[in-house]
């Protein structure tokens, strides 16, 4: 049976803005609804082999191996500071309507389909490039597991399918929010510059972040 603390703490965990919540609200925001929304699945889905790393164990080979864990944790810094800089130049009021090809009027196009996965994408690799990650969920799932539990492993992966289940749906509406302020960014043009320079700087400092942080 799945804990009310498990629940609660899940719900903690989720709510604390990252790189996967700081992206969601930035398509949202620069964007469209249906966009946030394939970026909260992106994000989601990328924690999908963090996860299964950490059931069968494979988050603790990693763990102990400093290469691979240095090798996947620069090519995420690389990854946050390439969409720091693409941000950063195209801030712009013009930027917006450049970047709002994604529009929830115009989703049935096949061009606009390939831009919402493209998103999709995105969200998955910021996740999937996070080697703290799979830690994460190594330190974190155990703690909810029965010592008797009669199949640890598949309540372990149950556990982990509701952490991402509760991770999408607070993503869709942290987008779906964030959306929400688009109208008021769009009447004024410094403010919709100054934004994106905001997020820029934020995923640059997410980076750097990621770039001090120790496998232990």
């Amino acid at each position: 049976m799945i804990s009310v603390e498990f629940l609660i703490t899940s719900l903690v965990v989720v709510l604390i803005p990252g790189t996967g919540v700081l992206y969601t609200l930035a398509t949202g925001l620069f964007r469209s609804k249906k966009a946030a929304m394939f970026a909260a699945f992106g994000c989601t889905l990328g924690i999908v082999p963090s996860l299964l790393a950490s059931v069968f164990g494979l988050a603790a080979l990693f763990h102990t191996s400093a290469l691979a864990y240095q090798v996947v944790k620069y090519v995420g810094v690389c990854y946050l500071l390439y969409l720091a800089w693409g941000m950063w130049r195209s801030a712009s009021p013009l930027a917006i309507d450049s970047q709002s090809t994604l529009t929830d009027d115009d989703e049935s196009t096949q061009s606009n389909q390939q831009q919402f996965w493209s998103v999709a994408l995105k969200g998955f690799l910021i996740n999937i490039l996070n080697p703290k990650l799979s830690l994460f969920f190594l330190a974190f799932l155990p703690q909810f597991i029965a010592p008797d539990a009669a199949s640890p492993l598949t309540y372990m992966l149950v556990l982990g399918m509701v952490f991402m289940l509760m991770t999408f749906v607070v993503f869709v509406i942290y987008g779906c929010m964030a959306h929400a302020f688009r109208a008021l960014l769009l009447q004024s043009e410094s403010a919709s510059t100054v934004m994106q320079k905001i997020f820029s700087a934020s995923f640059a400092l997410m980076g750097v972040k990621l770039a001090m942080t120790e496998s232990s």
